[in-house]
């Protein structure tokens, strides 16, 4: 398969440990988009929630694509725990312009329950400027465990230009029924205007989905898709892939499976570890949606020893530390109660990334 060209280049073409567009201070420079001719970089004062309500066409669930790798972004902090905007500007620009098809602001590696109202609509404001400015999707998480409060939140939010679903995950904590869970997501696709990307996530939501509640919800009109993240490629998701309408979109919310996920029919994948070599995944995912496995399983053996140096503690901890070492972001900084990656994980996961990038 024929690699994707992208502008300046791709993450083969650059040095071991090397952050394309970082300048002198390490710091990530992100590129001159095509639309707007000017730098991108922006400081925290002058980044708004911005929204485009009268630019936003019509959303049917029949012109969203979720092929390709869509990352869910973390949110930066300063030292002080206060929210960095300029850090998260240049982040979404950075992987955007690797290739990521889209971004997915306030999920849980964006750390979503450690934010207020404000500062969600803030990060969700940065993500989707750089969205429309590089012509990209945007998912947004929107889930809670009750059911009123998950559709209130997604009013907050479904006027973002460049808004193709919410991501909402099953309800975590309460534990409820298949048949629960089922009418959760009815009533909140029935509330919403935005297009619902369900998030099956058992070891977070104490509560897994069997393969006929997976094909009874993709069955449900506004229910487009969904994050599989059950921790492998299992009889349940095959079945789904197997059964669900064609139109139903399946991303892998595992990293490690995602190749193996999409080669058996998923769309992509929503990579948290795609935060890093994300050239890289998006080969690796362009060889699945062409059933390249010649061309897909070296990438895919590539990215494995990263990927789980990322997740060796909870995330987004030891991601937000490659990133702010690679100079990306300016702080590994997370809220409580998550703890900074220790710096032998960050250390250990900089190596992996330094092999597979000299590798690749």
């Amino acid at each position: 398969m024929t690699r994707l060209a992208r502008p300046g280049g791709t993450p083969h073409d650059r040095g071991p440990g090397a952050v394309q567009g970082c300048t002198a201070n390490g710091r990530f420079q992100p590129p001159k988009t095509a639309s707007s001719g000017r730098s991108t970089q922006c400081r925290n004062s002058d980044v708004q929630p911005v929204m485009f309500a009268d630019m936003t066409p019509e959303r049917t669930t029949e012109s969203a694509s979720f092929d390709g790798v869509f990352v869910p972004v973390v949110t930066p902090f300063l030292d002080d725990a206060e929210l960095d905007l300029e850090s998260l500007d240049v982040l979404c620009r950075k992987v955007l312009h690797e290739g990521a098809a889209g971004l997915v602001p306030l999920g849980t590696t964006g750390e979503a329950p450690a934010l207020t109202a404000d500062e969600a609509l803030a990060v969700v404001g940065v993500a989707a400027q750089a969205c429309r400015e590089f012509d990209r999707s945007l998912i947004i998480g929107t889930g809670t465990n009750n059911t009123a409060s998950t559709c209130a939140r997604g009013e907050l939010f479904s006027d973002f230009d460049q808004l193709i679903a919410y991501l909402v995950v099953a309800p975590y904590y309460v534990r409820p029924s298949e048949d629960g869970i089922l009418a959760h997501y009815r009533r909140v696709a029935e509330a919403s205007s935005v297009p619902i990307l369900a998030y099956n996530v058992p070891y977070r939501t104490g509560r897994e989905l069997s393969a006929q509640a997976l094909i009874r919800l993709s069955e449900i009109p506004g229910v487009v898709g969904i994050k599989q993240a059950v921790g492998t490629l299992d009889a349940a998701t095959l079945q789904l892939l197997a059964k669900a309408p064609q139109e139903f979109s399946v991303l892998a919310g595992d990293d490690a499976v995602a190749f193996a996920l999409t080669l058996m029919g998923g769309r992509g994948a929503i990579a948290a570890s795609a935060h890093v070599m994300t050239g890289t995944w998006v080969d690796m995912i362009d060889c699945g949606l062409a059933n390249d496995i010649e061309g897909g399983r070296p990438l895919a053996e590539t990215l494995l020893d990263v990927v789980e140096a990322l997740f060796a503690e909870p995330n987004p901890a030891v991601i937000k530390g490659v990133l702010a070492a690679q100079g990306v972001i300016a702080s590994g900084r997370v809220r409580e109660p998550m703890t900074p990656g220790s710096s032998v994980a960050v250390q250990r996961a900089l190596s992996a990334i330094d092999a597979a990038t000299a590798s690749s």
